[in-house]
């Protein structure tokens, strides 16, 4: 049988170990009939269900990247450079995963750039640590980056930038439902988090990306947050990685 490419491609990232809100992002992505899911990374940290989230990306996920915090569980980044409560999820989730699961993290890398957009945890200039929340951070990654388009998360704000021909890049946040013709121009889109939202919207967000008709359209689900809660509160994490999932902050 002859492989065609993902028309349809579900974006999601920054899942931080939030199982209730995987689950729901999964089934939303089902219902709209995603050819397939390109994961942009941190699958674990802050949330308290790392193996289920590991376990259910692995499966469902046809490319994954490793995120910062990936990369802190796995050993490859130091924990004195996360905030206190990021270091302390990462202590715990290291202590707590299966070895399994941890390894299969160590595989992943936090950019692709094999695909038709260009893919990146953070940004194109620095795949690990930037957040691209201004315009300005946004141009010098146009100006970086080899695709016309490219996808990236970490900052857990569901935006888009974009540079039209003889213009400097704007950027703005995406809501529900926004939808975009990527046809023209260069692009630098975020899907927006999974398991921590921090754009005011406590819904689980992710992106549907039609590679052929070069549409985006953002999407937004409801999902059990005090089911999250509960989890972050009986593994004794920091209760401020509870408290944030209620306001989206």
């Amino acid at each position: 049988m002859q492989h065609h490419p993902a028309m349809r491609v579900a974006l999601i990232s920054d899942i931080h170990a939030n199982r209730p809100a995987l689950e729901a992002v999964l089934d939303d992505i089902a219902a709209a009939g995603a050819d397939e899911i390109w994961c942009l990374g941190d699958v674990v940290g802050y949330g308290a269900e790392p193996d289920a989230c590991v376990e259910l990306t692995r499966e469902h996920a046809a490319i994954c990247l490793a995120g910062n915090h990936d990369l802190a569980v796995t050993g490859d980044l130091p924990l004195d450079e996360f905030s206190r409560g990021a270091g302390i999820a990462a202590r715990w989730t290291q202590e707590t995963m299966d070895p399994e699961n941890v390894a299969w993290l160590a595989t992943l890398c936090p950019l692709d750039e094999d695909r038709s957009i260009g893919l990146y945890h953070a940004s194109p200039r620095d795949p690990i640590w930037e957040y691209v929340l201004s315009a300005l951070l946004a141009e010098l990654c146009l100006d970086a980056q080899e695709h016309r388009v490219c996808a990236v998360g970490h900052s857990h704000v569901a935006l888009s930038f974009v540079r039209r021909e003889g213009e400097l890049a704007t950027g703005e946040p995406r809501r529900a439902d926004d939808a975009l013709d990527l046809s023209s121009g260069e692009w630098l889109v975020n899907p927006g988090s999974v398991g921590q939202p921090r754009d005011g919207d406590p819904r689980a967000a992710w992106l549907l990306l039609d590679l052929d008709a070069r549409t985006a359209v953002w999407r937004r689900v409801d999902y059990d947050i005090g089911r999250a809660q509960a989890a972050i509160r009986a593994a004794r994490l920091p209760d401020s990685l509870a408290d944030r999932l209620s306001y989206g902050q």
